[in-house]
């Protein structure tokens, strides 16, 4: 910086055959690399040799000088420095003057100057405490602060050793893993059973891939070889060591060694012991380089053999000569892996040539094997798995190792061959790279290339057929590795060459039998194939629709769902034979899975609009493998969306598939609970009214097999009837009555179902109908006895005054009173204002429909103060002055000496002594004016009767007597009522 005063810094630094071997800085900066002070000087070094004298070895010097000279040397030398050197001059001094000491038996000195032996170990200067304590630091942290994306760096840093063959590698690896090990949170979470964080595992992932790199130096020494599997059994038999697919305890088959030279590849999987993160490697240092076939491959590209004419499965060349390399895919592709990583990007590219044409040369051979027993195979339902372990989310990762080297040769530069450079970021930067199809290389079919053959290796990959892993880890790293495969081709320009080999590729997955996951008949527990299908469907679709559809219809399948399919043929190992048909449980990312196969079946019907053959197919796809309830509702909504978009006029027949679906979303979800469900039929609705009319006359035609009775009446016949709905379909007069017609039939038949719930929607739908209406109302009639409670009749009297039929409302009233119970202290209970609606509306009514009510009230009502509201209504208005309805009577007041009203008196009277009582069993001191006030209101009603003094004063002395106890209480009774 500017501002900060210059420091200056002692360095020094040694080199050995062009290797920086050591190096010291004052400033006392500690890192992993280098500090910038050590930079500087290489730097200056480098550009300014000149400027930096160099000198012969200091003991070449020395043998030039006689004794007077040396002597001056040294005196000078010990003047310069004397408080740092003087001891130690001393000491040697006595040393060499003594016959008999160590230094004597010695020949000659040691010069610093001159560089080590030949024989000598040389290697970059590392200091290996800082990358201890750097990989502690960021594991600390446990993720946060970007330390994952550090310890990627410090991975990347690795394999740029590697790569400049840099002996270092390996031991920084080493270092890297030790402090992995000591991780204490392995222990933690092995305790706790907990599974550690996806990018924790990932980075476990990369570490094991790593170490694969290492043991398949093709260089290396074996006595180097047998120190690091020392090492990696050690780690290996620890046991907080994660294991390889993430979750505590799966057995796979060891599979990485399929080579004769592995031994035991044929041991029984059920008594293997798990495989850790390092078992590949371990495994790995079983192989090695010395097969001479392999050998020629890589270092060749004229290897050829064109007399050669055995044709059988592992033959070493094909038919045009060209050689072939057989080894177990994930091993082969780990190969090239190493190669490229060890700085040998032309060895790894023929090696991955040999290999992709061995499988494309398998892909055919197969093909004609099984077109040659398909019927039998077909007729059986056979489903062979050939691969237990799949390609994709494989931990070595061999397509995408393939496709990187095959990539990278693509990149072309002024030097003609690219190095690599996706060590951090993959291929972040693709679109700014021109990628050209280059085939310089003699194994390439005409018009082939590095490019083409990369495309064509992923689409064989990507459509392998391949078994679900065990565990949450492994399948979600099938998914992210799928996507990140096809983010990578989608990067990559499809012109008239690729798009032949897209087409190549898809017969091949559609015709291919068993080795495609698009095959005919795949096994139930196969990895699905929606995404890629998505990806070749929209590659495919401008170049060969009808191979497009034909690819996606075929992957829309989801046969784990499905309870008759078929189970699978028994000559496959014991733990994946064994699948017993529910067992998709276990299918962790099966809401992911089902996403996709949705967005597969929306782009479908986005590309089929306008073209009713291919709908009709999509939407029959749709209805047979689709089975989540949720996903066709969008697939239904997003139809809508497409159909109605708004620069054009509607697409009918992608209305009616969205109608359709969102019909079969009704029948799925009617008898199960669903939180979403009345969205649904309101978007039902709306959808069946832009089909048209007689799209809703069939839903309200069919109601009982889509909808509940309520959602019948209260959302569908209702938003028909509604007049924006009549707007919207312009309606004429005979169909508006054809519609009304089916909505009250509709109405009448929910009533009979469930009157509880409709009964005044469909009094309501029916109001314009009189013989309708009358069949709703005697419909209520018949339930108000048994099926209905007081609310509900009350709701609908009220409706039927409001509709002006007072005396079915009257009717309905006294129904709904036979309900109710109203206890004495209850004196906020919701129904008190249909009380006292119904007694005006008997009032009103006349004489004789009061006095009919009454006793009813008596019964159901045990609340003093209700009861006295009742009767201080009824006595403050004559009978017929209420309503404007009803018969008239004279303008008399009711007398409260006669029936009706004398027993409603008395039911007050008899509430408010019950009351009393009631209340002063459990009445506390704050209460007691509340009390006196409430005795205040019974006092009104006594004195309406004639004798009503005599019989308060009676009340208020039996009141003394009984609580004579509640001293103060009665004392506060005198003061008011004497």
């Amino acid at each position: 910086m500017q501002s900060e005063p210059g420091t200056v810094c002692n360095v020094a630094i040694s080199f050995d055959r062009c290797k920086i071997t050591s190096v010291t800085c004052s400033c006392g900066n500690k890192d992993i690399f280098y500090c910038a002070h050590v930079v500087a000087l290489s730097l200056y070094r480098i550009r300014k040799p000149d400027q930096v004298k160099l000198h012969l070895p200091i003991s070449e010097t020395l043998f030039q000088m006689n004794r007077d000279q040396l002597q001056k040397f040294v005196q000078y030398l010990i003047t310069v420095h004397h408080t740092e050197v003087l001891p130690t001059a001393q000491k040697l001094a006595d040393e060499i003057l003594s016959q008999n000491s160590e230094i004597n038996q010695v020949h000659g000195a040691p010069d610093p100057t001159a560089g080590a032996s030949i024989d000598d170990e040389n290697c970059w200067h590392l200091d290996e405490e800082q990358v201890q304590e750097q990989v502690k630091l960021f594991l600390s942290q446990g993720g946060y602060h970007g330390s994952g994306k550090q310890l990627n760096l410090l991975f990347a840093k690795v394999r740029e050793m590697l790569k400049m063959r840099d002996s270092n590698g390996a031991r920084m690896l080493t270092l890297i893993t030790e402090q992995f090990m000591a991780d204490p949170r392995l222990s933690l979470w092995r305790q706790q059973g907990t599974a550690m964080t996806d990018k924790y595992r990932q980075l476990w992932d990369e570490l094991g891939a790593l170490w694969m790199c290492i043991v398949l130096n093709p260089h290396c020494k074996a006595e180097q070889k047998a120190i690091w599997l020392k090492q990696l059994k050690k780690w290996n038999s620890v046991d907080v060591c994660p294991w390889e697919d993430g979750n505590h305890g799966n057995e796979l088959p060891n599979l990485t060694n399929a080579l004769p030279q592995g031994g035991n590849a044929n041991q029984d999987s059920s008594h293997r012991p798990h495989r850790t993160v390092f078992t590949r490697a371990i495994e790995a240092c079983d192989l090695h380089w010395q097969d001479s076939h392999l050998q020629h491959i890589i270092s060749s590209d004229l290897y050829t053999n064109y007399c050669y004419h055995d044709d059988t499965e592992n033959s070493l060349f094909d038919s045009r000569g060209w050689p072939l390399w057989h080894e177990h895919v994930p091993t082969a592709c780990a190969r090239v892996d190493a190669l490229r990583s060890h700085g040998y990007p032309r060895e790894a590219l023929r090696l991955a040539i040999a290999i992709v044409n061995t499988l494309r040369r398998q892909q055919q051979k197969r093909m004609d094997i099984f077109r040659v027993q398909k019927k039998e195979l077909v007729h059986k339902g056979i489903t062979t798995i050939t691969n237990l372990e799949g390609w994709v989310g494989h931990p070595l990762d061999p397509i995408g190792t393939l496709f990187s080297s095959l990539m990278e040769a693509c990149r072309v530069d002024d030097e003609g061959f690219h190095g690599f450079s996706d060590f951090a970021d993959g291929f972040g930067h693709c679109k700014s790279l021109e990628y050209q199809h280059l085939s310089p290389h003699k194994f390439l079919e005409e018009g082939e290339s590095y490019l083409t053959l990369a495309v064509e290796v992923a689409l064989i990959g990507l459509g392998q057929q391949r078994i679900m892993p065990d565990g949450l880890y492994a399948q979600e790293k099938v998914c992210r590795n799928e996507e990140q495969l096809i983010s990578k081709l989608q990067e990559i320009e499809l012109d008239d060459t690729l798009v032949k080999i897209f087409r190549k590729q898809a017969v091949f997955l559609l015709e291919a039998g068993p080795y495609s996951g698009l095959g005919e008949i795949i096994h139930r527990e196969s990895i699905p194939m929606h995404t890629f299908a998505k990806y070749l469907f929209t590659s495919l679709l401008p170049h060969d629709a009808e191979l497009a559809y034909k690819i996606a219809l075929r992957a829309m399948r989801l046969p784990v769902l499905e309870s008759t399919a078929p189970t699978g043929d028994m000559s496959r190992p014991h733990h994946i034979a064994s699948v017993v048909p529910n067992r998709y449980p276990r299918w962790f990312t099966l809401s992911h899975i089902e996403s996709q196969q949705c967005e597969l079946a929306s782009t479908m019907l986005t590309a089929a609009k306008g073209d009713v053959r291919r709908l009709e197919t999509v939407l029959e796809s749709i209805q047979k493998n689709i089975h989540s309830s949720s996903h066709i509702f969008k697939l239904a909504q997003d139809a809508f969306k497409i159909a109605t978009l708004m620069d054009s006029l509607p697409d009918i027949t992608l209305l009616k598939v969205s109608l359709e679906l969102g019909l079969q979303v009704m029948r799925m979800t009617l008898s199960t609970l669903n939180w979403r469900r009345r969205e649904m039929v309101r978007w039902l609705v709306t959808c069946a009214t832009e089909v048209g009319v007689y799209a809703l006359d069939s839903i309200m035609q069919s109601w009982f097999t889509l909808f509940t009775p309520t959602e019948a009446t209260s959302i569908v016949a209702t938003t028909v009837m509604s007049n924006s709905t009549i707007v919207r379909l312009h309606l004429d007069c005979h169909q508006q009555e054809k519609l009304a017609g089916s909505a009250r039939t509709l109405a009448l038949q929910c009533a009979m179902k469930d009157p509880q719930n409709c009964a005044l929607s469909a009094l309501t739908l029916c109001e314009k109908d009189h013989i309708a209406f009358e069949t709703a109302y005697q419909i209520v009639l018949d339930a108000a006895t048994t099926g209905m409670s007081y609310t509900q009749l009350f709701t609908i009297a009220r409706y039927m005054e409001h509709r002006g039929y007072p005396m079915r409302a009257y009717k309905l009233a006294t129904l709904a009173m036979t309900h109710l119970n109203l206890s004495y202290n209850q004196d906020t209970h919701p129904a008190i204002n249909d009380v006292l609606w119904a007694c005006a509306l008997s009032h009103s009514l006349g004489k004789n429909e009061l006095a009919a009510i009454i006793p009813l009230v008596v019964t159901s009502v045990k609340c003093a103060t209700v009861l006295s509201d009742i009767l201080r209504r009824c006595t403050l208005t004559t009978p017929g002055m209420v309503g404007l309805h009803g018969r008239r009577n004279s303008g008399k007041l009711m007398s409260l000496d006669k029936s009706p009203l004398r027993q409603l008196l008395d039911a007050t009277i008899g509430a408010y002594i019950n009351t009393t009582h009631s209340r002063l069993t459990h009445i506390s001191p704050r209460h007691y004016s509340e009390f006196i006030e409430f005795l205040s209101k019974a006092r009104e009603t006594f004195l309406m009767a004639h004798d009503g003094l005599i019989q308060f004063t009676q009340f208020i002395d039996n009141l003394k007597q009984i609580y004579k106890g509640k001293k103060k209480l009665m004392m506060l009774v005198r003061e008011r009522f004497g």
